[in-house]
């Protein structure tokens, strides 16, 4: 029997793995993970599956923190993954505002297109899976050929009712989207 190749997973910040807050999460203290998301991820990671963040933070662009407090909150992020004795293989952020015409902004696809460059992969060929709780997660992950699973958790409840013309998998949160990826995988 062959050996399904493990897929590259990719995670949105907000509202997957940590609570997601209307008026952005500005400090560590606010940083506070989604139940069972760590170790979700820890799970994840132990089973060999390389993780990435692909978050927008346009909240460093807006003024209402620094990338010093951005770095602070994902070494918090990851120092609690590494406490379960996993890890996070990078964190992509785009820094900037809606209306800053960047590439990286999702759904632009530029911080998965980073990943790619710095694998050597192409996700059009390589098995990836986008997980987000919001279209433009979903759409990014898309663009670049990711499988896109929604989660219920985060803006997940009301996503899930929008009319998105591709197909995606849900999953109530990170927990259940690991437990079934690490059954299918193992």
């Amino acid at each position: 029997m062959k050996v399904q190749q493990k897929p590259i997973i990719l995670l949105d910040r907000d509202g997957v793995i940590n609570q997601d807050s209307k008026d952005y999460v500005k400090s560590v203290e606010e940083w506070i993970p989604l139940a069972g998301s760590i170790k979700a991820i820890a799970a994840l990671s132990n089973a060999g599956f390389k993780i990435y963040v692909v978050t927008n933070q346009s909240g460093i662009s807006r003024g209402y923190y620094s990338e010093e407090t951005l770095a602070a909150m994902h070494q918090k992020m990851s120092d609690l993954v590494a406490a379960e004795g996993g890890q996070i293989d990078g964190i992509e952020y785009c820094p900037h505002g809606p209306d800053d015409a960047c590439h990286c902004r999702k759904p632009k696809s530029g911080m998965i297109e980073a990943i790619e460059k710095s694998l050597g992969m192409d996700f059009t060929e390589q098995p990836a899976i986008m997980v987000g709780d919001s279209l433009r997660d979903l759409q990014a992950g898309q663009a670049r050929g990711c499988a896109p699973v929604l989660v219920l958790t985060g803006n997940g409840r009301e996503t899930q009712y929008k009319n998105i013309d591709f197909h995606f998998d849900i999953y109530t949160d990170l927990a259940a989207f690991a437990i079934a990826t690490l059954h299918k995988y193992s």
